[in-house]
């Protein structure tokens, strides 16, 4: 009865344990990559014109719409039009789009750079459409999905994270979005106002990397 009364409290312990731990993991995933008010760095990509691009190159920029998409998935597919409006709508006002393509082509061969070229210019895309060679800038940032969005502000020669997280709130249907997510942060920078929700909830594929 004692033996019996001594395992059943070891597992109940160990089962404790382990949820512990696996809160610390989860806790731990969550804080990976920027947070909001974090300044990001800088990067230097190839752009589907064989062109080197950085954030600097913008001098004119107030800040920045960088997204993390890509060819293959679903849900990018059906943002690729609405990528395209926010960068028609802001490139001008001083948030241009910057897309980076995060997944790695030998685990996804419709993500290779050259389809990344085919894709552009099917869809006439109007900004840089970059390859993260290496995939060492994805982790910097901490997106995990594609579509996966961080508006940036140009403040005092740094890029201050403003905004992180899911374009809109209905990837299946422009026509039934209720909350424009970017487009009222980006809206909020031009304004001078703060933003009233700086995250949401990214919804698409996982970044797919070895």
């Amino acid at each position: 009865m004692r033996k019996n009364r001594f395992y059943l409290s070891l597992i109940i312990i160990l089962t404790m344990i382990g949820q512990i731990n696996a809160k610390k993991m989860e806790n731990t995933s969550e804080h990976k990559g920027y947070k909001i008010g974090d300044a990001a760095t800088d990067f230097k990509l190839k752009n589907v014109d064989n062109k080197m691009v950085s954030l600097s190159d913008y001098k004119n920029a107030k800040g920045y719409i960088v997204i993390f998409t890509c060819n293959h998935c679903p849900y990018a597919k059906a943002y690729q039009d609405r990528i395209i409006a926010l960068n028609n709508k802001y490139a001008a006002k001083g948030y241009p789009v910057i897309a980076i393509n995060p997944n790695d082509p030998k685990l996804v061969p419709d993500d290779s750079f050259e389809a990344m070229q085919v894709r552009a210019k099917e869809k006439g895309f109007t900004f840089p459409y970059l390859f993260d060679d290496g995939q060492k800038i994805f982790p910097q940032y901490g997106a995990t999905k594609t579509p996966h969005v961080y508006v940036l502000q140009k403040e005092k020669g740094k890029n201050i994270v403003r905004y992180i997280g899911a374009i809109d709130d209905n990837y299946a249907n422009a026509n039934d979005v209720s909350h424009k997510y970017v487009e009222t942060a980006v809206d909020d920078l031009l304004a001078g106002k703060p933003i009233a929700q700086t995250t949401t909830l990214a919804i698409g594929c996982s970044i797919k990397a070895e």
